[in-house]
């Protein structure tokens, strides 16, 4: 089994940003990793933003950070 890449999500993932919060307005991938940890500790929320803020810890896990960023300049928004 291949797992392949979505590539739209993860441009959308690369341009989201987080909107309640303490970190209200800023990039998923600008969040501390300890914030994306206590949410997994905590439980995600529901819906988009849970499945974004889960895999924005993996990548965050995984140091993926400058493939994000790579996306968010080659394709803007």
């Amino acid at each position: 089994m291949e797992i392949a890449p979505d590539y739209n999500e993860l441009i959308e993932l690369a341009h989201y940003k987080m909107p309640i919060g303490k970190f209200k307005d800023r990039y998923l991938v600008d969040l501390p990793e300890p914030y994306l940890v206590w949410f997994r500790q905590k439980g995600f929320p529901e819906g988009k933003l849970g499945h974004l803020l889960r895999s924005m810890l993996e990548i965050k896990i995984n140091g993926l950070e400058p493939l994000i960023r790579k996306i968010q300049k080659e394709f803007p928004k």
